[in-house]
């Protein structure tokens, strides 16, 4: 008698799972099948989503009011934010772990709008230097001798590390004597770039422009020599 009422018990949690998860009108053996939970799961997720739980890509900047255009896939390369999936073409992120990321990048004074700029700017200035390297600005493609082999060289004797200092130097003693700091933002003291205001930039005077623009690539040229020294030294036993 106490086993009937437990397989009846047992058959009626069988039937409000089923329910719960959707499935109540399949044969029992297709109610809790791999497919079956797999739409339920989704279902719950677009449930979720309308309750606000989720946020997408595009509502991100309501979380994180700096964020900018492509912060979705910007936070979950730099980051490596984990909660998150993908329903058709739209990223949804956990609202409460953005609320979050929000708070730890106000503690450490990050704009997430301003840091993927600067992402974005370094990755452009040294595409520049490697394009500028490889030959792609200034000459025309061309094609080696197929005999042309076994022309080597020493390891490069590059300028003392002291004079490339020296250049940062003048360009910092150049950067506070003109005040350069209202149009130039310098991040990491190591990667300068000009600040812009779309709706500003037009009024700034072109030779003021062209400055900032020569002293953000100076400066940042100097800093990848730097860097340049030190990787050679690291590789070259003096």
């Amino acid at each position: 008698m106490e086993e009937d009422k437990l397989y009846t018990e047992l058959k009626q949690l069988r039937y409000l799972l089923a329910k719960v998860v959707g499935t109540q009108d399949l044969p029992k053996r297709d109610q809790f099948s791999k497919e079956a939970l797999k739409k339920a799961a989704s279902e719950f997720r677009k449930l979720q989503t309308e309750r606000g739980e989720w946020i997408s890509e595009s509502d991100i900047s309501k979380v994180i009011r700096t964020a900018s255009y492509g912060s979705g896939k910007f936070i979950i390369e730099k980051f490596k934010f984990k909660n998150y999936f993908i329903r058709g073409r739209t990223y949804y992120f956990n609202r409460k772990d953005l609320v979050a990321l929000n708070k730890e990048l106000k503690a450490r004074k990050i704009n997430l709008g301003t840091y993927m700029k600067l992402e974005e700017d370094k990755e452009k200035f040294h595409k520049y230097l490697h394009d500028l390297k490889q030959g792609k600005k200034r000459r025309p493609r061309f094609k080696i001798p197929e005999n042309l082999t076994d022309i080597t060289s020493e390891p490069y004797n590059h300028p003392p590390k002291e004079k490339v200092l020296k250049h940062i130097d003048s360009l910092m003693k150049e950067y506070e004597s003109l005040k350069l700091n209202e149009f130039i933002d310098i991040f990491e003291n190591s990667h300068a770039m000009v600040k812009h205001i779309y709706y500003l930039d037009r009024y700034l005077e072109p030779s003021k422009r062209k400055q900032c623009a020569k002293w953000c690539f100076e400066f940042n040229y100097a800093q990848t020599a730097l860097r340049e020294i030190k990787k050679i030294r690291s590789q070259v036993i003096y």
